[in-house]
């Protein structure tokens, strides 16, 4: 039995760690540099061009952070104190009067001359107003200093994130209205296979309803991608070259089906034909028939066209490409080992990711494993990742992919 994160041997199937290098290496060669200017709530799902950096100290001047008495300390002799002001967030307080307090309430400036804030818990209000502290008191306490969380020129987010509620609430505390963000992959969707309508139409024989493209371009709008629908192309080598050759002013081409290696292979041979092949027949379980290359200098990524392989490939080689066309560095998804919760006794020679989820701390797996399953999926909550050459007893560790890290 192989130990877990060593891949075994995988014959002339290019393995899965190879193929997302190679893709990555030329996602970098083709970044996407053209941006916009987009309003702060605009924003979100984008990535950052440019680093951002701080031009404020945050927060601006020291404050409370809780609702109490602003005192200094070397005044305090143990007798009650002389409140000399009453201080709310958002107004500017007087210096501290020697020998007094200040009532200030959470997120208010600290005044000058004020180096403690005491909890009003910790405070007794005698009858003439005088205030008594009941606890012992340190320099310090209670006060968020000037520059805790940010300090001017301070980088707070590097070019190539991706934008969410927290990076946009983190860009609007520093005063941001507005952020420069690459512009949005522009990605074609077609779908191959005689076999293929829409869904509304009714079934002929040996059809099927297209599931893939809808999955996709719902995949890709939450990338953030700019979605061209390029419909279904029929099995034949003219049309595929015709079509493809159609797609103008497009940053990638993806498609489903057509891939395997075969009579209707009709999208590798327009590749050989009409640009370049780079890689094809990797060693993962689904999706073997996944391929890359450029049509006409045209970045085409094609995917096969069973469902569960669809999704397993885009999720896992096709979404880091994207990401990184766009800038940024971190695309693989969180892995986390678990315990497996079932028996994997014949190895394989292919990385296999299996529909799973969770359940009581251990790793479960849907029962029909098909690539043609997209039912799977739906059931399943992450990817299961099952290395090549290993078998596996229940409670040995995998590691698991949770689909919410792939999904957007």
């Amino acid at each position: 039995m192989n130990p877990a994160g060593k891949p075994g041997k995988t014959g002339s199937l290019m393995p899965v760690e190879v193929a997302l290098a190679r893709l990555l290496e030329m996602a970098d060669t083709s970044r996407i540099i053209e941006r916009e200017c987009l309003p702060l709530a605009q924003v979100e799902g984008r990535v950052l061009a440019d680093d951002l950096v701080s031009t404020l100290d945050l927060p601006p001047w020291p404050n409370s952070a809780m609702d109490g008495y602003a005192l200094h300390v070397a005044d305090w002799t143990g007798e009650p104190m002389v409140v000399s002001q009453k201080i709310f967030a958002g107004q500017a307080p007087e210096p501290l009067k020697m020998g007094t307090c200040a009532r200030i309430f959470t997120g208010a400036p600290v005044p000058a001359g004020a180096d403690c804030v005491e909890m009003q818990e910790n405070a007794e209000v005698q009858a003439d107003e005088r205030v008594r502290f009941t606890g012992p008191l340190s320099l310090g306490q209670n006060i968020r200093p000037q520059g805790q969380e940010t300090t001017v020129g301070e980088l707070i987010l590097p070019a190539g994130t991706r934008l969410g509620p927290i990076e946009q609430g983190l860009a609007a505390s520093l005063g941001c209205a507005e952020l420069d963000v690459t512009r949005k992959v522009r990605v074609a969707v077609l779908s191959t296979g005689d076999e293929l309508i829409e869904p509304g139409q009714s079934l002929g024989p040996g059809q099927i309803y297209n599931s893939n493209r809808v999955l996709l371009c719902s995949w890709l709008q939450r990338l953030g991608c700019e979605v061209i629908d390029a419909g279904i192309v029929p099995d034949d080598l003219e049309t595929t070259r015709v079509r493809l050759g159609d797609l103008k002013n497009v940053d990638l081409i993806l498609s489903t089906g057509g891939v395997s290696v075969g009579e209707a292979d009709f999208l590798g041979i327009a590749l050989r034909e009409e640009g370049e092949l780079s890689l094809w027949k990797l060693a993962i379980k689904p999706g073997k028939p996944l391929t890359f290359g450029h049509f006409r200098g045209v970045p085409v990524i094609g995917l096969p066209g069973n469902p569960a392989s669809t999704l397993v490939t885009f999720a896992l080689l096709a979404r880091p490409y994207i990401l990184r066309r766009q800038g940024v560095k971190q695309v693989e998804p969180l892995k986390v080992q678990v315990p497996a919760g079932f028996d994997w006794p014949i190895a394989g020679n292919r990385r296999e990711y299996l529909r799973g989820r969770l359940e009581n701390g251990q790793a479960i797996i849907y029962k029909n494993q098909s690539s043609g399953v997209l039912r799977s999926a739906a059931w399943a909550d992450g990817l299961v990742e099952v290395l090549e050459n290993r078998t596996l007893v229940a409670g040995g560790h995998v590691y698991f992919i949770p689909l919410s890290e792939v999904l957007d």
